[in-house]
């Protein structure tokens, strides 16, 4: 990840949240942001296998999900979970803003 500063990253999290009143909502924000900025799709690689991340998506339970496919196969990867390629995918910035977010 890219080495922001604490006042970047705040100043990122108010502009996903401004108009957001609750957890939930803020969370959506986050969401919202990735989806805008996060360059799909990408490669990189789980447990040492190369797959594509086509998109991104809000379970249920609340987590942003990475989808990942190979081939004819497909799994959601928790996106704070997920190893990023070197260089990262313009927009990986949020990634990081929702990971200080989330802590």
């Amino acid at each position: 990840m890219s080495a922001l500063g604490m006042a970047e990253l705040e100043a990122m999290i108010e502009e996903a949240t401004v108009d957001a009143y609750n957890e939930d909502e803020q969370l959506t924000g986050l969401f919202t942001m990735l989806e805008e900025h996060l360059d799909l799709p990408f490669t990189t690689v789980v447990l040492g296998v190369e797959v594509t991340v086509g998109g991104i998506d809000l379970t249920p339970d609340g987590r942003i999900v990475a989808l990942c496919s190979r081939g004819g196969m497909r799994q959601s990867i928790g996106i704070l979970d997920l190893p990023l390629p070197s260089p990262e995918p313009e927009g990986a910035q949020w990634i990081e803003a929702y990971r200080h977010w989330a802590a």
